[in-house]
């Protein structure tokens, strides 16, 4: 690799607020702030709204909407719009 063009590359902390759940990892992002680990270590801190914790796909709360259904519902309270 050449010297001076690749960015830092190191251990940093990515917290998902919504779940409060942090994990360390290595990346290239950085932040002015810093989170103590459990390792007793000071690393920076990266605050995300979700991550695979929080992910309604990860967590296997994720709902298939019933489109059909929908547009039965919505013909039948409003009236099937006539071709024309």
């Amino acid at each position: 690799m050449r010297e001076g063009i690749h960015p830092a590359y190191g251990p940093v902390v990515f917290r998902d607020r919504a779940a409060n759940h942090a994990f360390l990892t290595r990346s290239t992002m950085t932040s002015e702030k810093t989170i103590e680990w459990e390792d007793g270590n000071t690393y920076p801190v990266v605050d995300v709204e979700i991550s695979n914790v929080s992910h309604p796909f990860y967590t296997g709360t994720a709902r298939v909407l019933d489109t059909a259904g929908r547009v039965e519902r919505f013909e039948k309270r409003y009236g099937k719009r006539e071709a024309g």
